[in-house]
């Protein structure tokens, strides 16, 4: 299916900050459809001067009308004319009877999208079809729900609404019509509170009605004084920004989301919806304690590497034996880029790194070797690697610790040089070749070390992947490693 952006760049009709708008528009399409219990859907016109569907919104409290997606279709002939006059006049236009849809008697309403700042110039239209076969004697919520719906669609007609100030992107449990309503006038004071609304406040200690009172002395009186409330409380519970809050008393986390209320630019009160979140915000600190533990665990696990590096180091330099200084050598550089890969870890939340940063740090650990009497080697390295899972990087990291510390310090070992490490990488696999200028393989042969082994198993063993050892025409040694991501969930 055809995203909003793709149906309304098609048309080549509208401008980037009015696909924006729709956009912001299409977001409040489910809270449209809630309070006029009613199917939502947004159109704009074409290239050949009909129109076309780019959002649909069903209400979540009534009977859909359109069981299948209307998106990305073409206006109906019993609707083209209602909606070509909302978008000529840039007026509300109700149908003058009742429209037959699939032997369902509806009611439409058309209603013309203007921009804030764009007056007289119409973006396109919005209809509400309303099923009349389920038509019953309405409740006092359906007619506070409907008349609260007509004033946003008033405030589409004259591109008050929706509001740039709003967040673009709300937290978790963001509340919905349905989870509480409050209808407040321009002074604050309570007319209207729905059944869910009320309890969400008497579960946080309001015994009392909640219309007829100031919304912000009942929050005020909730919250005790030793607990420190978000500055943009008082701005939401007064209705004079399109904000969003919690609130929080006696164990309960309330959601709030504050609509301000305008007529030409008046306002005339504001809609606050609200919801009892207190399990999502249990979950979410929950969430936020195990990542603080899980990156403190791989900090701890990074000191102690460095700390065993640190000591091989130490022992490498006080043993007598070059065979055994350049073991325990060997051993500290594979320390060390395994600690490499778990300091990455340690700075951030996510169980991915950038293994381009991470191989950048272990390029610094081969300058040791590099840095050997008469041997100048330089390296270099083009491509990507892009984001690995933590159970790629490490293996990852230490093979190629071992393979590129292996062609400095065999390869060019005497002379100068240069190494360069290529990566390729796909979708479906990742390619490394390292190649250098130096002696190449001896006898033509690949070696039997323990550093050879422990490629093998790091690459074929644990990454399920090849290595290739040959020599290059003339001089030199080329590795190639091909590493399979089919694994690595998108």
């Amino acid at each position: 299916m055809s995203t909003l952006s793709d149906l309304v760049h098609a048309q080549g009709l509208l401008s980037d900050a009015d696909v924006e708008w729709l956009h912001r528009l299409a977001g409040d399409g489910q809270l449209l459809a809630d309070l006029s219990s009613a199917d939502i859907v947004i159109w704009v016109q074409t290239a050949d001067g009909s129109f076309i569907a780019i959002a649909h919104s069903r209400p979540s409290g009534a009977a859909t009308l359109f069981y299948r997606d209307i998106v990305s279709e073409r206006v109906r002939p019993q609707w083209r004319t209602q909606v070509q006059s909302a978008f000529d006049t840039g007026e509300i236009i109700d149908s003058s009877s009742p429209d037959w849809f699939e032997e369902i008697p509806t009611r439409v309403r058309a209603v013309p999208i203007e921009r804030r700042g764009q007056q007289g110039v119409v973006l396109g239209v919005i209809t509400r079809h309303t099923n009349l076969g389920e038509a019953r004697m309405p409740s006092r919520q359906q007619i506070s729900f409907d008349e609260c719906a007509n004033d946003l669609f008033r405030m589409i007609a004259t591109g008050e609404f929706p509001d740039l100030a709003a967040p673009t992107s709300p937290r978790r449990g963001a509340p919905r019509a349905s989870d509480g309503l409050i209808r407040i006038d321009v002074d604050g004071v309570t007319t209207f509170a729905s059944p869910n609304a009320l309890s969400a406040f008497n579960r946080m200690g309001f015994d009392d009605e909640l219309e007829g009172e100031s919304l912000a002395e009942v929050t005020t009186r909730l919250v005790p004084p030793s607990r420190q409330v978000d500055e943009s409380l008082p701005v939401v519970v007064t209705g004079r920004a399109p904000w969003r809050t919690d609130i929080e008393a006696r164990g309960v986390t309330v959601s709030l989301r504050a609509i301000p209320l305008k007529d030409h630019g008046t306002r005339i009160g504001a809609i606050v919806l609200c919801r009892d979140v207190t399990e999502l915000r249990h979950q979410e600190q929950e969430l936020i304690t195990k990542d603080a533990t899980i990156r403190e665990i791989h900090h701890r696990v990074k000191n102690n590497l460095q700390t065993v590096a640190s000591l091989l180091r130490i022992q490498a330099r006080r043993t007598h034996s070059e065979d055994a200084r350049d073991a325990l050598t060997q051993a500290m550089r594979r320390v060390e880029s395994i600690a490499v890969v778990h300091d990455t870890l340690a700075s951030g939340l996510s169980q991915t790194v950038d293994f381009d940063e991470v191989f950048a740090r272990v390029l610094k650990l081969v300058a040791e070797v590099a840095a050997a009497p008469n041997t100048r080697a330089r390296t270099q390295h083009t491509g990507r690697f892009g984001v690995l899972p933590s159970e790629y990087a490490t293996p990852l990291a230490l093979a190629l610790t071992e393979v590129v510390t292996n062609a400095v310090e065999h390869g060019l070992a005497g002379q100068e040089g240069v190494v360069t490490i290529e990566a390729h990488r796909t979708t479906e696999n990742l390619r490394v070749i390292v190649r250098d200028t130096g002696h190449g393989l001896p006898e033509g042969r690949v070696g039997q070390g323990l550093g050879t082994q422990i490629v093998r198993t790091l690459i074929q063993g644990e990454l399920g992947g090849t290595i290739e050892w040959k020599g290059v025409d003339g001089e030199g040694t080329e590795v190639t490693i091909d590493v399979p991501l089919r694994w690595i969930k998108a």
